[in-house]
């Protein structure tokens, strides 16, 4: 089956308006293309989004782990724990930080991290906790909070896919301790590349800005001093621009996205995929923003592997990616002693999860699209 390229559907595709790559064009013009004006203007945006909370911008979602990490005193002889279903950077930076990363199961359902587990994981070495809201689903909240007030517990949330996701009517970055964004390409919200860090005060906003730029505070025209071991992960002003334009649009985004939700599980009621076995996500209408659509495939009872299953979406004209293979079956964790068997929600979740296009720009008719291009796949390779 050969598909012309206009008709080919990505998994994922950016919505950048016109008046956003103007706005990009005059900040070329303007000559001052790195950090300045436009992520000042970025982050006082933010932190108006966030409550009123302090904001910090960063080149990276995984620069702003590690520098959560960092202002909570999270370094050596500590333990971190956090879910093995996302992407690897989540426990990377607990690596990066000196500590240890504690992986607790996820829950089967929500495919979020499992609270009950993450409890039993705690020991008097834990230091912090990173929750991970996959697909833009957040945890429970007040359980999760309630468990860090009782241990004394930092908590770093990875919302790295929850821009525009809620708990019980308050924004994810509103409410918590502190927040981890990402602005990358395939995000709800993109900055091209970059996240932000949103803090309890001032001293931790503070802190996080020396930490994005070598430690340095500026004493003067012709001072400066450097107290702290920072890096380099400040956001250009072209991304901060960027950032600005799509924070207009955050809301019919999130609105589009639970509508093409919606056509999705309408699609997939009653179908011959589901009747043999495909997996859905929590139908979460009013907190997740729907960063991205997952099913599991029941591989067990189909003639082929996942890879093939792709392929033949592909041959359709439909793209699809695979969000998360299970962090602790990677070569650089089982070299530090993880094994197959220890996390075997998360393990599953890996081997079978597929992610289906969503984005902005797509039909109802392009859900429904999908929906006939899955049930044809699997009633012709059911066993």
């Amino acid at each position: 089956m050969t598909q012309t390229p206009a008709s080919f559907l990505p998994f994922v595709k950016p919505e950048i308006d016109e008046e956003t790559i103007a706005g990009v064009v005059d900040v070329l013009r303007s000559g001052w293309i790195t950090t300045g004006p436009q992520n000042q203007a970025f982050e006082a945006a933010l932190s108006e989004y966030c409550g009123g909370r302090p904001v910090r911008t960063f080149n990276s979602g995984t620069a702003t782990l590690e520098i959560g990490l960092r202002i909570a005193g999270v370094g050596a002889g500590d333990e971190v724990i956090t879910t093995p279903a996302s992407w690897v950077s989540t426990s990377n930076v607990i690596y990066e930080v000196g500590a240890t990363p504690v992986f607790a199961d996820i829950d089967p359902v929500t495919r979020n991290i499992d609270l009950d587990k993450l409890e039993a994981a705690i020991t008097p070495k834990t230091k912090a906790i990173i929750p991970v809201f996959l697909t833009g689903l957040p945890v429970d909240m007040d359980r999760l909070y309630t468990i860090a007030r009782q241990h004394k517990l930092r908590v770093i949330e990875d919302a790295a896919q929850a821009f525009g996701s809620s708990w019980n009517g308050k924004r994810i970055g509103a409410i918590g301790d502190i927040v981890s964004f990402s602005f990358h390409a395939n995000k709800n919200l993109t900055s091209i590349e970059g996240g932000a860090l949103v803090l309890n005060n001032e001293d931790e906003a503070e802190l996080a800005r020396k930490y994005r730029l070598q430690g340095i505070t500026r004493t003067g025209h012709d001072g400066m001093d450097c107290d702290v071991l920072g890096g380099k992960y400040n956001l250009t002003d072209v991304a901060a621009r960027v950032g600005l334009g799509q924070l207009k649009h955050i809301e019919r985004f999130t609105e589009q996205r639970r509508k093409l939700a919606h056509a999705y599980f309408t699609g997939f009621e009653g179908s011959a995929a589901v009747t043999l076995g495909v997996g859905l996500p929590v139908a979460d209408m009013s907190n997740s923003n729907w960063h991205m659509f997952q099913i599991t495939l029941p591989l067990d009872r189909l003639t082929i592997s996942r890879a093939e299953f792709m392929e033949q979406l592909k041959q359709r004209g439909i793209g699809s990616g695979v969000h998360y293979p299970a962090i602790h079956l990677f070569t650089l964790y089982r070299e530090r002693g993880f094994t197959d068997g220890m996390f075997p929600h998360a393990e599953q979740l890996g081997k079978t999860t597929l992610t289906l296009p969503l984005f902005t720009q797509m039909s109802v008719a392009d859900v429904a699209r999908v929906c006939r291009a899955i049930d044809e796949i699997c009633t012709q390779y059911a066993k």
